[in-house]
């Protein structure tokens, strides 16, 4: 392991002091560039280094371009401290499900910058009217002040000489190399110490999966390659009472990953359309109440995630029916009309107030008929017959609804709404049982 530059870059020692303080006098500018150049790398990672762990990479690279520019003037110098920042970097990446490359590729691209950022300053001519720099710019005479010392006053302000530059390249190239392998370690203990810990590995991908804002897809891909889980194109979130995640994955199978999010297990089944899956699911969880959410493509899991939690919950009051599993698709317009508790109450409040004042019985009798009628779309006759009751006497409730509705029976839109709001409130009458 190297200690320091020096055991990295012998050829340092013969430096000349000069240089060391030419690359402290680009500190600021080094950071400014390598800082950009990181953000555009972490960008086509689908990162950002706003987050805790980009600013963290952020003050990473601060760190190791001010250790960098000092052991180049003290070649000496300990690296352990820097090496330490990225170990826990590496720890970091795994934690959040990104692979070291990308760590390793985010500090090759700040090698080669550097570099490419000294050679450019090399070539330009000195701030302070000095000559460029070039090979008649060093001296190698007795007199200059040992090997590699720039030619008089000139050598700080022209930067390094190109011999010492391919110096330079050696000790930076090497350091990156450093960095990237003490980053690589963190990463391999971070994973080992987590290797047998899948319940938080696969609890986390299905975090991700059905959060609100969907991760990117070298995030996510990361968290399913750490979870050892193959990434399907479309998945199918399934809701069940209890808290025996890691169960209740074991007995539906199919690579199933599961987790407890609320108060109920989440399932996140792969390829839910695969001929037999959904029913081999439904039969394992036979005896248990749960939901079963849409088949959606991956990036939208949480809206099968947000039905299939609805449902459950719906399903646990009693208004999916008697069958321990059920299905969102089979279940549209409950979750529709009742996505919001107490909105369909206020609803059916609203627009049946026309029917609050009258007694209970007829009430009950004109809410009944106008909700057969709106079935039936106006099939008087057919309406009566559900209702067993004369065509006439729907007839003359009609006339009654409509003093009561007015124009609001032959506006399409108005239908609807009363329809839905019947479908809530059968007879008609006052209950806020659904106020909560």
């Amino acid at each position: 392991m190297s200690d320091t530059l020096l055991d990295i870059e012998p050829g340092l020692a013969g430096l000349p002091p000069t240089v060391g303080d030419h690359l402290r006098g680009l500190r600021g500018a080094l950071h400014l560039r390598i800082l950009g150049t990181v953000r555009a790398a972490m960008r086509e990672q689908g990162r950002s280094l706003t987050g805790g762990q980009g600013q963290g990479l952020a003050l990473g690279v601060r760190t190791a371009v001010d250790t960098f520019v000092d052991a180049v003037a003290e070649p000496d110098r300990a690296l352990a401290p820097t090496r330490a920042v990225f170990h826990t970097l590496g720890r970091t990446e795994y934690r959040e499900g990104h692979r070291v490359d990308a760590l390793r590729a985010v500090l090759t691209l700040g090698a080669r910058d550097i570099w490419a950022f000294l050679v450019e300053q090399a070539a330009a001519p000195a701030a302070t009217g000095g000559t460029p720099t070039g090979p008649d710019a060093r001296s190698t005479g007795p007199d200059a002040g040992g090997a590699g010392t720039a030619a008089g006053p000139t050598g700080t302000d022209a930067g390094p000489a190109p011999t010492d530059l391919y110096v330079i390249a050696g000790a930076l190239f090497g350091y990156a190399d450093a960095l990237a392998g003490a980053a690589a370690e963190g990463f391999l203990d971070e994973q080992r110490d987590t290797a047998q810990d899948w319940a938080t590995l696969r609890r986390r991908l299905v975090t991700l999966l059905v959060q609100p804002d969907p991760p990117a897809e070298e995030v996510l891909r990361a968290a399913a390659e750490t979870a050892r889980w193959p990434l399907p194109a479309t998945v199918a979130v399934v809701s069940v009472h209890g808290t025996d995640a890691e169960h209740l994955a074991r007995v539906v199978g199919a690579g199933t990953v599961a987790t407890v999010i609320g108060d109920a297990v989440r399932l996140v089944l792969p390829e839910p359309r695969t001929p037999g899956r959904l029913d081999q699911a439904r039969q394992a969880l036979a005896g248990r109440r749960a939901a079963v959410g849409p088949a959606v493509a991956r990036h939208r899991a949480r809206l099968s995630y947000r039905l299939s939690r609805r449902a459950l919950s719906l399903h646990q009051q009693g208004a999916l029916g008697p069958d321990p599993v059920v299905s969102c698709d089979d279940h549209l317009l409950t979750l529709l009309t009742d996505w919001e508790p107490g909105l369909a109450g206020h609803l059916a409040d609203t627009v049946l107030a026309p029917l609050a004042g009258l007694r209970p019985t007829t009430r009950r009798t004109l809410a009944e008929t106008l909700h057969g009628w709106l079935r039936r779309q106006g099939q008087v006759v057919a309406v009566a017959e559900d209702l067993h009751t004369h065509p006439q006497t729907v007839r003359y409730r009609m006339r009654q609804l409509r003093a009561l509705f007015g124009p609001a029976l032959d506006d399409p839109d108005a239908r609807l709404v009363l329809a839905l709001a019947l479908r809530s409130r059968p007879t008609g009458g006052a209950d806020h049982s659904d106020a909560g």
